[in-house]
């Protein structure tokens, strides 16, 4: 019987961090639900698409079909049958993805591909809908957080290069923040039975460790 797992939460908070080490713990598949995006961003602009046309968007979805792969700890996703795993990393992708993910085609499109992994697998994902909308009925659900403080430091101490300051690094966490919560499809919301994780004052393995023991604990009883 499969088991799942929805983490959501703001910009910053550590939830790919988080999830990826909780899934290699608990041997569980981390569905990496950004890549799934930038893959069908991948096939969009080799269709010369690079606007937000909902027709032509539904017509190449039409004759798309997407298959995800688990190799260990990597997550391969082929597009009708190419492997684009490793193309889907480049600026011009990152530059796309965010615009096409506000596709109501696209993001029906990938709900239906996520909630199928879920069927199949004991599976982790990660987002800022994930409880709310693709798997409404996760096995667990968590809403990560921490102060915007907080994410704003840890954003800036990523960074390789210093090109923006604490202060503005800060700001665009702010206004992240407001665009996610009022975005108008599948907004970011802690559902009701999600369980609240403050990672402010924790750190990696402290937040890790809470999340293994209620994932466990939740396993026992199913």
């Amino acid at each position: 019987m499969s088991f799942s797992v929805a983490i959501d939460g703001p910009a910053g908070s550590g939830k790919s961090t988080i999830t990826k080490k909780v899934a290699e713990d608990l041997k569980f598949n981390y569905v990496d639900t950004g890549a799934l995006y930038r893959s069908l961003t991948y096939n969009f602009l080799q269709n010369n698409l690079k606007k937000l046309e909902e027709e032509k968007i539904k017509n190449i979805l039409e004759k798309t079909k997407i298959k995800v792969l688990f190799d260990g700890s990597i997550q391969r996703q082929l597009i009708n049958g190419e492997d684009v795993t490793e193309k889907i990393r480049t600026k011009e992708i990152s530059k796309y993805a965010s615009l096409f993910a506000k596709s109501k085609n696209v993001r029906d499109y990938l709900i239906t591909i996520q909630r199928n992994l879920a069927k199949k697998e004991n599976v982790i994902m990660d987002g800022r809908d994930i409880g709310s909308v693709v798997l409404p009925n996760a096995d667990v659900k968590i809403f990560l957080t921490a102060s915007v403080d907080e994410r704003a430091k840890r954003r800036f101490n990523e960074l390789k290069e210093k090109s923006l300051s604490l202060e503005e690094i800060k700001e665009e966490i702010k206004k992240r923040d407001f665009q996610d919560k009022n975005r108008q499809i599948a907004p970011l919301k802690k559902t009701d039975d999600a369980i609240e994780i403050d990672s402010t004052f924790l750190t990696i393995k402290e937040v890790v460790d809470k999340i293994k023991n209620i994932i466990l604990k939740a396993k026992e009883v199913k």
